[in-house]
């Protein structure tokens, strides 16, 4: 007689969720889907992974799987105010994580405006790295607030290294200082293809949750086009319409054009790092999730890597707020679920307390269900 595998082996579930941004952690979210599959199944092996897909959290999931020095710079944030941001230095590697200089989660709502926001502060964090002798750095894009092409960032390392900087000169008519990063090797982690103009560009998808007006989204892609038009007349090349330039408000650009970045999927990066494959290849069960789960999690998001490492096994998909279920589920997840019950306020989903319950609620049902008929099946 074949035994019910269910009823002898030790269940393994890896959990990996993204942040919730605005509400909760990687960590937070993976412990809250932990807890919902311990009330169920109280003996299950329950492996939790910090995990983002270049946006927030990306830092501390590399941190927690590389090790290294976290280092602590004070730098402008958005609109200019003074913030602590951290990167990560590891012998001559660096790891930044944009968010934390130019995140959308430093502004209020009100404050949130595009228009004026810079990524300057993530210039000065790549600038702070160089300085201490990084080689290499990876940039994590995602969770950003602004939307200027990456000029801001230019301009704070222009400022650093820099020798003789006329204050009435702009970008791209100034060039000095940049080539002392000339050997410096550059990676972009993302979790976006979008390019950086037009009607997929990093204005018209990415701008209004940025607090864009449609008449900002028209003027900031006007504004990303011409910048993107004139650099090209100077390198004789246009990075403008390559995959990704679109990532972290046109910051995806500015790294390819002007610093010659790589570009890799975020998520494949920290996956790599992580040996995640190794890690679910005996598992029963993944669960993995993000805020919001809709056309832009099909562009190559967090649960997209997560589904892509796990061949064979069945992943689970949960969110705040959730659009096109139909098509995420045709592209190989086995169930699509929502946390939030009908008719519950934004305001109340997105308490803490409020998130990690439902999160919990809905996996222990979503687990009953996906391995008792599994059990069920086996044992016929």
């Amino acid at each position: 007689m074949q035994k019910n595998s269910h009823t002898f082996k030790k269940m393994k579930i890896v959990v990996a969720i993204d942040s919730f941004k605005g509400c909760l952690t990687s960590a937070e979210a993976a412990s809250s889907a932990a807890e919902g599959i311990r009330k169920v199944f109280p003996d299950a092996d329950v492996l939790t992974v910090k995990v983002s897909d270049g946006g927030e959290g990306f830092l501390d999931a590399v941190h927690t799987a590389i090790g290294g020095e976290l280092v602590a710079v004070p730098v402008s944030d958005p609109l200019g105010r003074t913030v602590v941001a951290r990167y990560l230095l590891k012998e001559r590697l660096a790891i930044i994580e944009i968010a934390q200089a130019s995140g959308l989660t430093l502004l209020s709502e009100t404050e949130r405006n595009p228009l004026i926001a810079t990524s300057y502060g993530t210039g000065q964090l790549v600038a702070n790295a160089v300085g201490r002798g990084a080689e290499e750095v990876i940039i994590g894009l995602g969770g950003s607030a602004t939307s200027d092409a990456g000029v801001g960032m230019l301009q704070a390392l222009i400022d650093a290294f820099s020798r003789q900087h006329d204050d009435n000169q702009t970008i791209p008519c100034q060039w000095d200082g940049l080539d002392a990063l000339a050997n410096v090797r550059f990676t972009i982690a993302t979790d976006v293809s979008n390019p950086l103009c037009g009607q997929w560009g990093a204005a018209h998808v990415f701008g209004p949750q940025k607090g864009a007006t449609p008449q900002m989204v028209t003027l900031l892609d006007e504004r990303a086009k011409t910048f993107a038009e004139i650099s090209a007349r100077h390198f004789g090349y246009d990075c403008s319409n390559v995959a990704g330039a679109g990532a972290a408000g046109g910051l995806g650009y500015a790294f390819m054009q002007y610093l010659h970045a790589a570009c890799r999927p975020g998520i494949e990066m920290l996956l790599d790092t992580i040996h995640f494959t190794q890690l679910v290849k005996d598992a029963d069960l993944v669960i993995t999730g993000e805020g919001a789960a809709d056309r832009q999690t099909l562009m190559g998001k967090l649960p997209m890597g997560i589904l892509g490492h796990a061949e064979g096994i069945p992943v689970c998909l949960i969110a705040g707020r959730i659009n096109d279920k139909e098509r995420l589920l045709q592209v190989g997840f086995a169930r699509v679920e929502c946390i939030n019950p009908p008719g519950i306020s934004t305001e109340e989903a997105m308490k803490k307390a409020t998130a990690q319950e439902n999160i919990s609620q809905t996996v222990s049902r979503m687990v009953r269900e996906i391995l008792s008929t599994s059990a069920s099946t086996a044992s016929k």
